[in-house]
């Protein structure tokens, strides 16, 4: 069996090398993965070092696994003022990170490379989810430093927040502009660190980006005219078969088997 199968938005299967020629025309790349899909992470490597490679390393990395408090720390550590452990013991880190996470950011400190971080942090979101959105105007200037503007629109039209709201909570709108405010926040930091000439990688769970809604429906609104390409991971019994509810989901789309070993 395959160990995975990349297809194009059409459903048309593709070589890892074609990928890669077209990911190298953008100026972002979202890298939309399973979280503990192993495969997608050693992929995620793979396609930061080509690009890096191609780019003589004018290539940011963007995280929405790691919080936007916590780019001083991070700043500090790709700069050597802080050792890994210490770095490593302020870091809110997911139960992945040593596996998934860390290789990526050390690559990048290797090859001085930027990292950012792009999410909001937790409390805030789950703010939103309790409380609802008006509840952030409560916050100071310096918390709200980390959050995109809080005029962000919140369009329940799009699909995968459609699907949110079916989910049928009971209080699912706020659930959709918890979402929303994880995707904004996102879209603004890249937008904000971005720079021309140079290529930015962002890694993220797959909804955030499939369908090019999500944090590139935000982006748009900053960036319209850039050239964005996404990928997107799936798991599935049979990787050799497409399956078409996945049609348009990603500029590329990359199986891996159900019964895949996890990372966390």
């Amino acid at each position: 069996m395959d160990a995975y199968q990349i297809y194009n938005f059409k459903g048309k299967k593709v070589r890892y090398k074609k990928m890669l020629k077209e990911l190298k025309k953008a100026d972002i790349v979202f890298f939309g993965e399973l979280h503990d899909d192993p495969i997608a992470h050693w992929l995620e490597f793979e396609v930061t070092k080509a690009l890096a490679e191609f780019t003589n390393n004018k290539l940011i990395l963007g995280f929405e696994m790691i919080e936007a408090d916590q780019q001083v720390i991070l700043n500090d550590y790709l700069s050597n003022q802080l050792k890994e452990r210490n770095f490593e013991d302020s870091l809110r880190k997911w139960p992945n990170y040593k596996t998934d996470y860390k290789p990526l950011i050390n690559y990048a400190k290797n090859n001085q490379m930027g990292c950012i971080a792009t999410n909001i942090p937790r409390k805030y979101a789950s703010k939103v989810f309790k409380e609802g959105r008006a509840s952030l105007e409560l916050l100071t200037d310096d918390e709200k430093a980390f959050i995109c503007p809080l005029n962000f629109e919140v369009d329940t039209t799009l699909s995968q927040y459609k699907l949110l709201l079916q989910m049928g909570m009971h209080n699912s709108i706020n659930f959709v502009t918890a979402q929303a405010i994880k995707d904004a926040t996102m879209a603004h930091f890249i937008h904000q660190n971005w720079l021309p000439g140079m290529k930015f990688i962002h890694f993220n769970g797959a909804f955030h980006t499939d369908f090019h809604q999500g944090i590139i429906w935000y982006l748009q609104k900053y960036r319209a005219e850039l050239n964005y390409k996404t990928i997107s991971t799936s798991q599935q019994d049979d990787v050799s078969k497409f399956n078409k509810e996945n049609l348009g989901q990603a500029d590329f789309i990359i199986y891996t088997p159900n019964n895949m070993t996890k990372t966390h």
